[in-house]
């Protein structure tokens, strides 16, 4: 049986084989990195003032104000702006509209609200549909915990209205908190729900996730941008090759666990829509061996993503040029 350092090392080794699909980031710098450079905006005195108005006065006045400071994004950040288009042109098929460009960037800022509200385990604003669960109770009941993958994409902050329907049920995230900005910390966890955050980078990053899922807790990541120092894979993704991340996929196959997919469309008004898909089960020998079956993993996670942009196009929140075209 491996000891924790085993797991570490093996994966640090299989992030260093290269093949001739993969390439690391460091090859691609604008396209990989582009997105951890750009400014946060934002006025940190706007954003107290939401929070107020949002705890104090309820969602239904702050929606209002919602309207308006969308429209302030939209109008006053131009590259974002560009990218959500080039974005929105190839997941539609066509050249959106004005509307459908504003309603991405209220979509945004209407995740960012009801993230408070999550937080604080206010479910009753919201309606929340779910598909897929029976995954998620299947690894609950294993007691051997799952890799949970998701993307900048709708609210990933929805798996936790399954908590209340799964006792039991916790997630640590594993993130690189250096890149976090005050609006993500200040808007993210409340006091009544604070799950465990795991910083990625470090050489004990490996070893707490080990512990985690030991402990039959989830490791929830978000699994569509690429770090210049981290190895990725070009795939194809709605009709332009991108570049995906594989490490999530590398730590999941050394530690042998379950990966699913997990996403939280955000559907108008206080609808969401949570869905669960499998992607891989790690804990199954792999008969073309592990890298076949870490590549093969990748490409359903883009293929899972592209179905959600396609259904729901307004839920992507990368505001960069996330195809690398600038590079």
């Amino acid at each position: 049986m491996r000891g924790p350092r085993g797991i570490v090392l093996q994966t640090r080794k299989a992030a260093q084989r290269g093949d001739a699909v993969q390439r690391t980031s460091a090859q691609r710098p604008g396209a990989a990195a582009h997105w951890a450079r750009q400014p946060e905006r934002g006025s940190a005195l706007l954003l107290e003032m939401m929070t107020f108005v949002a705890l104090r006065l309820g969602r239904p006045f702050s929606r209002v104000l919602l309207y308006p400071i969308a429209a302030y994004f939209f109008v006053f950040a131009p590259s974002a702006r560009r990218h959500g288009r080039a974005y929105l042109r190839r997941a539609l098929g066509r050249d959106p509209t004005a509307i459908e460009r504003y309603r991405q960037v209220f979509a945004f800022a209407a995740t960012l609200l009801d993230r408070l509200y999550l937080t604080r385990q206010r479910y009753d604003l919201l309606e929340i549909s779910i598909d897929g669960e029976e995954l998620m109770r299947a690894a609950l009941e294993s007691g051997q915990g799952a890799f949970l993958l998701g993307a900048h994409l709708g609210s990933f902050e929805m798996v936790s209205a399954l908590g209340r329907r799964q006792p039991g049920l916790r997630v640590a995230l594993a993130m690189y908190t250096e890149n976090m900005g005050r609006v993500a910390a200040r808007m993210a966890y409340g006091p009544a729900g604070t799950p465990e955050i795991i910083p990625l980078g470090q050489l004990e990053s490996m070893l707490r996730i080990r512990d985690c899922l030991e402990e039959g807790t989830f490791v929830g990541m978000l699994a569509d941008r690429t770090f210049a120092s981290a190895p990725g894979q070009s795939v194809s993704f709605l009709g332009e090759v991108a570049l995906f991340p594989t490490g999530p996929m590398r730590a999941a196959a050394a530690m042998r666990r379950p990966v699913i997919f997990m996403v939280g469309l955000y559907r108008g008004g206080n609808r969401y829509h949570v869905l669960f898909r499998r992607i891989a089960d790690f804990s199954q020998p792999a008969p073309l061996g592990r890298e076949t079956a870490v590549r093969a993993a990748v490409e359903r996670y883009v293929a899972l993503l592209e179905e959600c942009c396609r259904s729901d196009p307004c839920n992507w929140f990368n505001f960069y040029d996330f195809w690398g075209a600038d590079a």
